[in-house]
């Protein structure tokens, strides 16, 4: 079993690829307009579904790479693309335009499933960095109790993640319309680099993979 240091050592390590304090900003942009209810219910679906895809692959994350063929570098360049479609209409608010015209049922269902499961669950909660992590962390979580153990590591860094999200959406009362704006603008260019960013790296480790 590991010890204590390596615990808090693989705590910490997804806790940082995670980066809740860094998803709080992007969670109030894609979440604009939604009430608190609204809001509660995408930071919990997408939490629950972070963490199945992360204890997914912290128990047999290489097995199923191996099986599809799929490798973290390829993984990551998808990602990365389809999070730029995300920024794209954040910074041209199209999304905020796709919003006013839905209707209020097909707000409080489908886009709180569409916006819980991507972009919030995959890739920002679990993107590459965060499968990366939990797929090298599983070599020293070996057996039957370690695998439980880095999965309940794992539950922990969501658990934060989803206190983060709730204390971010007391924030956003202070934003007002105009604040909310400039900060879905602003979070857009952001996410847009980000997203340039996870496609450069997986490109980069494409070609560094042998022929």
């Amino acid at each position: 079993m590991p010890g204590l240091d390596a615990i808090l050592n693989a705590f910490f390590t997804i806790l940082v690829t995670v980066d809740p304090p860094g998803l709080a900003p992007l969670f109030l942009a894609l979440t604009g307009g939604m009430n608190r209810a609204e809001r509660n219910q995408v930071a919990v679906r997408a939490s629950v579904i972070g963490f199945a895809v992360l204890a997914l692959f912290a128990v047999a994350g290489t097995a199923i790479l191996a099986l599809f063929g799929i490798s973290l570098a390829a993984f990551r360049v998808a990602g990365g693309l389809l999070l730029f479609v995300i920024a794209f209409e954040m910074i041209f608010e199209r999304r905020q335009e796709r919003h006013e015209k839905s209707a209020e049922r097909a707000i409080t269902r489908d886009m709180i499933r569409n916006i819980a499961a991507f972009p919030l669950a995959i890739p920002l909660i679990a993107g590459p960095g965060a499968i990366s992590a939990t797929l090298l962390l599983s070599a020293s979580f070996t057996g039957p109790l370690g695998l439980a153990l880095l999965v309940a590591i794992v539950l922990a860094a969501i658990l934060v993640t989803y206190a983060v999200f709730v204390l971010a959406e007391r924030v956003d009362g202070f934003l007002g319309e105009t604040g909310r704006s400039i900060l879905t603008r602003l979070l857009g260019v952001i996410l847009a680099a980000l997203a340039v960013q996870f496609v450069a790296d997986g490109i980069k480790a494409l070609l560094a993979l042998p022929a």
